[in-house]
């Protein structure tokens, strides 16, 4: 039997915080730590709990459930995460702490009691339907549980975030936890950190939640509004107090400062103000400035070897509805695929189809092409594709019969890395395999910058064309070599994508092209048009008057 003082004394959630880091032989928690473990044991019966990376949420919350357990055996609690194995680990972590700590060996479940990892008893708990923890994944049948207390640990992740679909059948299913959770009593509490700008939990304070905000640096001011009341108070004092820790990590004890910025490099700009700053606003338009809904969406044109004279872009509802559902679109909030809202029946050869190669640099980056055709000043992006195998002869070869299929008439490669290696290699295979002229470019200006003054201008007069097929292999490749996800999430901000390999060929190939398209489309339809129509009137007047006209006229 404890003492009456450690009672006391363990009612507190940060001493019994404290007791399960020493069991643990852990460093005694951080001030962040404990802060997280005080807003846990608050009164409110919904909250959020968003804390960067790598603080160690998920530990605390099971200690939490062991404490809670240890005030009140009698409690039904019901952990859910994105898959079943984390919330597995999750139900096996508190087992463990159950099974160790001297504290908690009165909870230790008998030999008639459930005790396996997905659910499980504890000792002085009555007989009951619901077992004393149990845990499940997010995609499981959730209809039918109760409890008391609902962890929703990371439920939201970048496999089940992707696409506003996903999000939306997400936002659904944890509508559920209202049905499971018991009235009165009943507590929800979620803890993660957001895969996207627009993250589920985004959208948790509409639904009465608390949320409260733990960032890895002291933010700068514009990030401090846009967290607004959700930024953790004890961070907000300690900024009032010292203007100076603006940039500083606020949990020096787990990461310094050298370890953000390598997790920074390693992440990119974007990602590392999600997964650390916890980030999610859009405050600035111009932030993203290439959108999905600047783009037509046709079908069948990586197999085409011609083009219709004309096409119109349109962003009414007749265009968005024309774009079937389960399509993936992985744009940020409002952003949508749009279909042409005209088509001309007439069609003509492209006038050329170039390839751009962006060749494997460093690190985890894959060797990345496109192709781009055009007509009357519209770009067509038939195929893209990254392969692995940097200079291989197995990856040009690749490369060379791309060019084949696609009908190139002309390479560029970035020649940035390797001093034009990848060019000199490239150079016999294509000779045997399919002939064409391959130039070299190199580039000095800062590739974010690049990329978008290239990209922007063509996608905002609606003249880059993108097929359909194309769009359903694209999501299929791990998230950070999506061509889309790329061009959505791309920043003027320097490193602020992880990977930009797909997205920077394309920008090549576009490049090519910018040069050519000062032709006007409209004028080159009608003069395209003008022409057939002159065809068919020679036609018809030779085998109506029995001759060829003379002259240019037939007076």
């Amino acid at each position: 039997m404890k003492s009456e003082t450690q009672v006391a004394q363990v009612k507190n959630f940060k001493n019994f915080l404290y007791l399960a880091w020493q069991h643990l032989t852990l460093p005694p928690p951080t001030p962040i730590q404990y802060d997280i473990a005080d807003f846990l044991q608050g009164n409110d019966k919904r909250i959020l709990i968003e804390a960067f990376r790598g603080v160690g949420k998920s530990w605390i919350t099971s200690a939490f459930v062991c404490h809670q357990l240890l005030l009140n055996p009698q409690r039904n609690i019901l952990v859910v995460s994105a898959s079943k194995s984390r919330s597995d680990d999750f139900s096996t972590f508190t087992q463990r702490l159950i099974a160790e700590m001297p504290i908690l060996e009165h909870l230790k479940a008998t030999s008639d009691q459930r005790h396996s990892k997905v659910s499980f008893d504890v000792a002085p708990a009555r007989a009951s339907h619901a077992p004393s923890v149990k845990s499940l994944g997010i995609t499981s049948q959730l209809t039918g549980s109760r409890a008391d207390l609902i962890i929703a640990d990371d439920v939201e992740s970048a496999n089940n975030s992707q696409t506003q679909l996903m999000r939306d059948r997400l936002s659904e299913t944890v509508k559920e936890f209202d049905a499971i959770i018991k009235p009165e009593v009943g507590r929800i509490v979620f803890l993660g950190t957001p895969q996207s700008e627009m993250s589920l939990y985004n959208d948790l304070e509409e639904r009465g939640f608390r949320t409260r905000i733990w960032t890895a640096r002291y933010p700068q001011e514009i990030q401090q509004i846009s967290y607004g009341q959700k930024f953790a108070p004890m961070l907000s004092e300690l900024l009032k107090k010292d203007k100076k820790l603006v940039g500083k990590p606020t949990d020096p004890q787990r990461f310094d400062d050298i370890d953000l910025l390598e997790r920074e490099a390693s992440y990119g700009r974007t990602g590392f103000n999600l997964q650390f700053m916890l980030d999610t606003s859009l405050s600035d338009l111009n932030r993203y400035p290439l959108k999905l809904n600047d783009l037509i969406v046709v079908s069948g044109s990586s197999t085409w070897n011609e083009a219709p004279t004309k096409i119109q872009w349109a962003s009414g509802a007749d265009q968005i509805k024309e774009i079937d559902s389960e399509i993936p679109n992985v744009g940020l909030k409002g952003d949508y695929w749009v279909a042409p809202l005209y088509m001309a029946e007439q069609f003509e050869e492209f006038e050329g189809s170039v390839m751009s190669i962006d060749p494997a640099g460093r690190g985890e980056d894959k060797t990345a092409y496109a192709v781009v055709k055009m007509l009357n000043g519209v770009l067509y992006v038939t195929s893209v594709g990254a392969l692995d195998g940097g200079y291989s002869e197995a990856t040009l070869t690749k490369l060379a019969n791309v060019a084949k299929e696609q009908d190139v008439n002309y390479v560029v490669i970035e020649s940035n890395f390797g001093d034009g290696m990848a060019t000199q290699l490239l150079k016999p295979i294509m000779a045997k395999i399919h002939p064409c002229s391959i130039e070299e470019v190199r580039h000095n200006k800062q590739k974010e910058l690049r990329i978008i003054d290239t990209l922007e201008p063509v996608m905002n007069q609606h003249k880059l064309i993108v097929n359909l097929e194309m769009i359903h292999a694209d999501f299929k490749l791990d998230p950070d070599h999506q061509l889309f996800r790329q061009m959505t999430r791309l920043t003027k901000d320097r490193g602020s994508l992880r990977h930009d390999d797909l997205l920077d060929a394309l920008a090549i190939a576009v490049n090519y092209w910018v040069e050519r398209m000062d032709r006007d489309m409209v004028l080159s339809a009608i003069e395209s048009r003008n022409t057939l129509l002159d065809q068919e009137l020679e036609v018809f007047m030779e085998n109506t008057v029995g001759r060829k006209p003379q002259t240019t006229s037939w007076i």
